[in-house]
């Protein structure tokens, strides 16, 4: 009867945590750094934290549902919701959050010790696979199907050089937070 009910609350607990992420990255969108010409939320902060303290499966359970949950209409992404999001130029970078945190909850799993340099290591990893995934996929929408063309040096103008570096910082923020909060989250997370 107890591994029953420590399993259920496992769950639960689980499920909380799940929770807890979606609503923070859903948060995250709405709040924005004013920064010239490129848009900065803190969507990326909970995705890499999600992957970090969640693991790869719960993070990537996190992502998915905020992505769900905004392709049926709820406005919690960045400018909205609903199913067009997908033909934005900017929905791959959610794309891109549910890989990034996928990997990034991959590599934290595998480490015998928390340490910042690795967590750092993670999450740079994880923005690379967000930015990669945003920016290939801002080119062909643009490009294939919105008939906008947009020429390689805008794009890692736009897409990549005036966006990461409030990403890069984020990844230090995230590393740091996790080293502090991953052992309180320990006995909660099995």
């Amino acid at each position: 009867m107890d591994m029953q009910k420590s399993l259920s609350t496992t769950r639960t607990g689980n499920l909380v945590l799940c929770a807890l992420f979606t609503t923070m990255i859903a948060v995250g969108a709405f709040i924005r750094i004013p920064v010239p010409v490129v848009p900065f939320t803190l969507q990326f902060l909970f995705t890499c934290l999600a992957g970090n303290l969640l693991g790869s499966k719960r993070g990537l359970i996190s992502v998915l549902v905020y992505i769900a949950l905004g392709l049926v209409g709820l406005p919690i992404f960045a400018e909205g919701g609903g199913i067009w999001y997908v033909v934005k130029p900017t929905f791959g970078y959610l794309l891109g959050f549910a890989a990034g945190t996928f990997v990034t909850g991959l590599m934290t799993e595998r480490m015998q010790k928390l340490t910042v340099p690795k967590l750092l290591v993670a999450n740079f990893t994880g923005l690379a696979i967000v930015y990669l995934m945003g920016m290939i996929y801002c080119y062909f929408i643009t490009n294939y199907v919105l008939g906008t063309p947009l020429g390689l040096w805008p794009l890692v103008l736009y897409c990549f050089i005036l966006a990461v570096p409030g990403d890069i910082c984020i990844c230090f923020v995230s590393a740091f937070l996790t080293k502090r909060l991953k052992p309180a989250l320990q006995n909660q997370l099995r």
